[in-house]
């Protein structure tokens, strides 16, 4: 599997940096946008009080990913999303839980990079068009404010599962997190199989070499 490019890196620590400083008041549980105020205000606190150790104490900023970010991922959707229909549609049980595990992994160690060089950032956010109520999905727009350049367009894509919204895709000026990631994966899947991209996944989140 290919490692990471600079632009993509950028992209997710765009991201992840665009999560971090939410500013927006509260509103009712069901609302998108205080979803992702409770992820911000969470990272902020954690952050602010480690910020000595996030580029020494890796473990502790997987751990942070984890317990915070990825609980209100769809990452089930998302590890169907980012294959070819028909990869996904002939894998195995097996196979698409092992996938799901090793693309959580590297979502994780994505987003601990981006954690890492944490920076001042604002951000800010847009009502949903049209509004939230008796949608299943929806997609929450924001701009960022920086120091160093201009203002970066940053749009979140929700589902709503249960009575809880899960993010499920996000992209900075029109570019997508699940696409860069189908890119990457389609180039080992040219290569060979399902088993193959897992090898590789697999490899590449353990610091290793894909074949």
């Amino acid at each position: 599997m290919k490692k990471i490019n600079k632009s993509f890196s950028l992209f997710i620590m765009m991201l992840c940096a665009s999560l971090m400083f939410v500013s927006m008041p509260a509103r009712a549980a069901s609302d998108p946008v205080n979803m992702l105020n409770s992820i911000a205000d969470q990272l902020i606190s954690k952050l602010k009080a480690n910020k000595a150790t996030l580029k020494t104490n890796r473990s502790y900023v997987y751990s942070l990913a984890n317990q915070i970010v990825v609980p209100h991922a769809a990452v089930d959707e998302m590890a169907k999303r980012v294959l070819p229909p028909q990869t996904w549609n002939h894998a195995t049980a097996s196979e698409r839980s092992q996938f799901s595990s090793q693309f959580t992994t590297l979502l994780v160690h994505t987003y601990a990079s981006a954690l890492a060089d944490y920076n001042d950032q604002t951000i800010h956010f847009y009502p949903v068009r049209g509004g939230y109520d008796g949608k299943n999905t929806v997609q929450v727009n924001s701009n960022i404010e920086r120091t160093d350049g201009p203002e970066i367009s940053v749009n979140y894509k929700l589902v709503l599962r249960g009575s809880q919204w899960k993010l499920y895709d996000m992209s900075v000026e029109g570019v997508s997190m699940l696409e860069s990631f189908r890119s990457q994966f389609a180039d080992s899947l040219a290569k060979g199989d399902m088993q193959s991209l897992i090898r590789d996944l697999r490899a590449h989140n353990s610091g290793g070499r894909s074949r």
